[in-house]
Order: C-alpha cells, then sequence, then structure tokens
C-alpha cells in the first residue's frame, strides 16, 4: 500500500515464464523424490488402483521407482562432474521413464494414497507430469481438447452455452 506523497513500490516483473508441472526430478519437490526412495515396494498402491484393476497401464509403484531410477541416474552423473547441478540437461526427461498413456489413465481418485502404509503420494508426481504436459507443452489427450475448449470459452468444462437460462425468461 502506497502512502501519501510517495510513489508506490513496483515489484520486478521476469521476462521468464514460470515453471509449470514437472518434466524431471529437478521440477519434483523434495518430499516427491523422498517418497520415492521411502517406497517399500509393496504394491498395494497399484493392486488398489483403479485404472490398474481395469487393465490399463497405470502403477502407481512404477511411477514411483520410476522416479527413483532417474534420481539415481542424474545422482551418478552429478557425481561424475561433468555437469552442474543448476544447469543440467542430459536430453532425458521423466517422461523418458513414464509413459504418457500411464499419466493419462490415472483418475486422480487417491486410492494408491490411502493405500499406502508409508503414506506416499503417487498422486502429486502423476499430477505434474500432467501440468507440465498440458500447460508447458500444450499436449494431451484429444479427447481432454473439447473440455479445455469448453473452459476457455464458456468457463465451464461442461459446454453449456451462456445463454442456456434464456429459455427460462419465456415461460
Amino acid at each position: 500500500k502506497s502512502m501519501m506523497g510517495m510513489p508506490a513500490e513496483v515489484a520486478e516483473v521476469s521476462d521468464e515464464l514460470p515453471d509449470f508441472g514437472a518434466n524431471d526430478v529437478m521440477g519434483l519437490k523434495w518430499k516427491n523424490i523422498l517418497d520415492a526412495y521411502s517406497c517399500t515396494e509393496c504394491g498395494r498402491c497399484t493392486a488398489q488402483c483403479p485404472a490398474n484393476i481395469t487393465g490399463k497401464a497405470l502403477s502407481p509403484r512404477g511411477i514411483m521407482m520410476s522416479i527413483r531410477d532417474r534420481a539415481n541416474e542424474i545422482g551418478e552423473n552429478l557425481d561424475k562432474g561433468t555437469q552442474d547441478r543448476e544447469t543440467y540437461k542430459d536430453g532425458k526427461s521423466l517422461f523418458d521413464y513414464i509413459s504418457r498413456e500411464e499419466i493419462h489413465a490415472c483418475t486422480t481418485c487417491n486410492a494408491c494414497v490411502e493405500a499406502c502404509p508409508v503414506l506416499i503420494n503417487p498422486l502429486q508426481p502423476i499430477l505434474k507430469l500432467r501440468r507440465y504436459e498440458i500447460l508447458t507443452e500444450s499436449a494431451g489427450p484429444s479427447d481432454w481438447l473439447p473440455m479445455f475448449n469448453s473452459i476457455e470459452n464458456q468457463g465451464a468444462a461442461w459446454a453449456m452455452n451462456i445463454d442456456r437460462e434464456q429459455w427460462m425468461k419465456e415461460v
């Protein structure tokens, strides 16, 4: 809030766009990486997953193992000293370990989180990967496109026209 007679302080605006979601381990929170290393690989999350039960490609346990494998690979490369942590690029991402079909199969029902005896949340990295794919790459399943268009144009996912209530005025 500015005081009378004093110019208002204006925050610096960055030219760089913010990162949406995560496409690699560096974009995940430390808790997600810790969860990947803490996983006991019991498989309860996958056993409770409705997408997995119906035969879809999703395995919450597999996603946590893929995150751990990628973190190990990055750690080994950083230990060699050929790259710096802040500017690390090896041409790979988590999408090389986790298929896009897998992250789209998730129904976000939270069954995997509820089933985990170690309180690991495999849903969070799945949502971060989805967010990156949709908001940064402008990609995603074609059957999601009408929903996003409706949100953009009508402000709701159900493709209801803004004038939809006009018929009530005639009654």
